[in-house]
């Protein structure tokens, strides 16, 4: 597919609903994602700082290119309330013409 736009995802929980926002409403506004689908309030658990720990926490997908991934990361790095934010991104290994062609006219790399 040589030249074809890929469709990526990034995935990034966060403390809150209002952080989950902020931050996609920033990215948005950049043009970086197309779409942040915020996730209701769901338990993490996980080892960190050698304990295990809990907490309550929001979800967030975000919907971009390829051409936008690495830029989307690093925007949403900067912007996170976590001194070291869990986001996690991968390229889809499929999707549909229109949302390529969705995804491709409104990401931008800045």
């Amino acid at each position: 597919m040589a030249g074809a736009q890929v469709a990526a995802l990034i995935w990034c929980p966060f403390p809150d609903e209002a952080s989950a926002r902020e931050a996609a409403g920033s990215l948005l506004d950049r043009k970086l994602v197309a779409c942040a689908n915020i996730l209701p309030s769901m338990t993490s658990l996980f080892l960190w700082e050698g304990k295990r720990s809990e907490s309550g926490e929001v979800g967030v997908i975000f919907k971009t290119t390829q051409a936008g991934f690495d830029a989307a990361i690093a925007a949403l790095d900067a912007h996170h309330p976590y001194d070291n934010p869990a986001i996690l991104g991968w390229h889809a290994d499929a999707a549909t013409p229109a949302t390529l062609a969705w995804l491709s006219a409104i990401v931008t790399t800045e």
